[in-house]
């Protein structure tokens, strides 16, 4: 049979004196191995390329993270600290408009979760990763890699809702790797899980039957050894197949 087609968002990187469409290739990778789906790669040339011919070809769109920030002009807010991408920015936004608008499903990741919540009208904090916050959601600055992913804290899961029921449990814990995140929430998502601090870190939606959930961790870091990361692919596989997403009750704001 035939496998779902999932799009996959690229960034806009700088490549020696050129620049180059990025995917970091674990998000291709757990996306593709747990899900079981071939991947298409979206550049950020919405220059180039309307989002809707992308959306038309893909039977769902998974929005990675990156170095990069939403450009807060595009919540309102006056300034903020980047590196921006403004053309990651665009296709983003459009691509999450093409997808619900045609009733197929979108999924998010660190930046693609914040993504989600600007298209849905919700704002950002820039300032969870202060390491003066009882709770930081990013490790120290210039650690490596694997120290980075290894700072870690619990959520809790909202009951009923997507991944409670899909997990069969009340918490997880989860990776935190994030300088900035929810402040306020988009308009018709519902929280599908917490930090111990009150930070949105998952959320879902079925606007006129789209299906759409995000986290704020990274489930595709090391993907294999996490019962929970392989998990939320899993969601993705089945939902890309028809499953739908039953969210909770949308919270309309916190």
């Amino acid at each position: 049979m035939t496998r779902p087609l999932l799009g996959i968002s690229a960034c806009n990187r700088p490549f020696g004196e050129e620049t180059a469409q990025v995917v970091i290739d674990r998000y291709m990778e757990a996306a593709m191995r747990h899900a079981d789906a071939a991947a298409l790669l979206i550049p950020a040339r919405p220059d180039l390329m309307r989002a809707s011919e992308a959306a038309a070809r893909i039977d769902g769109l998974l929005l990675t993270g990156s170095p990069s920030n939403v450009d807060p002009a595009r919540y309102g807010d006056a300034d903020g600290n980047g590196p921006f991408d403004p053309a990651r920015d665009e296709m983003s936004l459009a691509l999450i408009d093409a997808m619900i608008a045609l009733g197929k499903p979108v999924f998010g990741i660190c930046r693609g979760f914040q993504e989600i919540n600007v298209a849905f009208g919700g704002t950002l904090d820039r300032g969870l990763g202060d390491p003066a916050r009882a709770l930081p959601h990013h490790a120290a600055e210039g650690v490596p890699l694997d120290a980075m992913f290894a700072h870690r804290h619990d959520v809790r899961l909202t009951p009923g809702g997507v991944l409670a029921r899909a997990f069969g449990r009340d918490g997880l814990t989860v990776n935190s790797v994030h300088f900035q995140g929810v402040e306020r929430l988009g308009e018709g998502l519902s929280v599908e899980a917490a930090a111990p601090d009150g930070v949105i870190e998952a959320v879902s939606a079925s606007p006129g039957g789209a299906p759409v959930l995000a986290v704020q961790w990274h489930p595709e870091w090391q993907s294999d050894r996490d019962a929970a990361s392989t998990g939320f692919f899993g969601i993705l596989g089945r939902v890309l197949r028809g499953d739908a997403i039953a969210a909770a009750p949308a919270k309309k704001g916190v």
